[in-house]
């Protein structure tokens, strides 16, 4: 190819998928008990479960963007090889990275006035953008142009939707996006935050579920109420240290998709999320009722 085709590590996609799909993953930086981490595909500096042990004893864990500097460090080499890149990666509903590297893409075009360099907001978040990433990634690999692809990802972003229930509301209530008070009659009552994506890719809270059993009721039924075509479909299913559940939610999708793949959020979005949460993605309408 005469392309390079990058993300970055929010879209939670592991290694061996990526080398299926010959996409280069950037890491991103997250802190625990003051020491900087880059998380990689391969998690090879902390791994998940250590991520989530450490998480669930109440260690803080914060993450940093992708700055100036690393996307410099990081395109430069394939320019000077003569190769065009295409990146998308997270959205700016979730981060500043993407205004980042416009900056640095800007100074990297003056530099190779040849190359061609496509950034793409995703529009998606975490195991969406895994989504994203892989459903463009078939496409790099059959061999489509630059331009192809950017149409293909352009067309299809906003057809993903996603579908969270978060676990952790204490991790929720430490990070100041729900009250004590709601987090204490939350835990009592076993209700849960239904979480979507809108289409500037922000995180929203569409609507509530009260018990465990319901989880996985009203992810399968936004699924069926919103999927196009889901018999052809490749569904994610997405889980933060939480493979039970992501094996009950597979086991009850099973026969109405063509394939579902489990993914596991790592610490760029399950910093903020804490453990526990589940996600369904899919390509269909974003209908943002719960």
């Amino acid at each position: 190819m005469d392309y390079i085709f990058m993300t970055d590590s929010s879209c939670d996609l592991s290694a061996e998928i990526a080398k299926e799909i010959n996409v280069e993953i950037l890491p991103m930086e997250f802190t625990m008990e003051d020491k900087s981490y880059l998380h990689y595909a391969d998690a090879r500096m902390m791994s998940l479960d250590d991520f989530y042990s450490k998480l669930k004893s109440g260690i803080d864990s914060k993450t940093t963007q992708i700055n100036y500097n690393n996307f410099i460090n990081y395109f430069e080499p394939y320019l000077k090889a003569g190769k065009d890149i295409l990146y998308t990666g997270i959205c700016t509903g979730l981060s500043g990275t993407y205004n980042t590297c416009l900056m640095a893409v800007k100074d990297l075009q003056e530099k190779y006035s040849d190359r061609k360099i496509v950034i793409i907001d995703s529009m998606c978040d975490s195991v969406g953008l895994g989504l994203l990433i892989y459903l463009a990634g078939q496409k790099y690999t059959e061999g489509v142009s630059i331009e192809e692809l950017e149409q293909y990802i352009n067309d299809i972003k906003l057809k993903i939707c996603h579908w969270f229930i978060v676990e952790d509301l204490d991790h929720l209530k430490r990070g100041g996006r729900i009250s004590a008070v709601v987090a204490t009659f939350g835990k009592a009552l076993q209700i849960k935050p239904l979480i979507s994506v809108d289409e500037g890719g922000h995180l929203i809270n569409v609507g509530k579920v009260r018990g465990a059993s319901n989880v996985y009721n009203s992810l399968v039924s936004h699924f069926e109420r919103d999927a196009e075509n889901p018999k052809e479909q490749t569904v994610f299913i997405g889980h933060a240290d939480n493979k039970e559940g992501a094996l009950e939610l597979q086991k009850r999708i099973k026969g109405m998709c063509k394939k579902s793949i489990i993914c596991d959020i790592g610490p760029v979005i399950g910093s903020h999320v804490g453990s526990g949460m589940l996600a369904i993605l899919f390509l269909g309408t974003r209908n943002l009722k719960s």
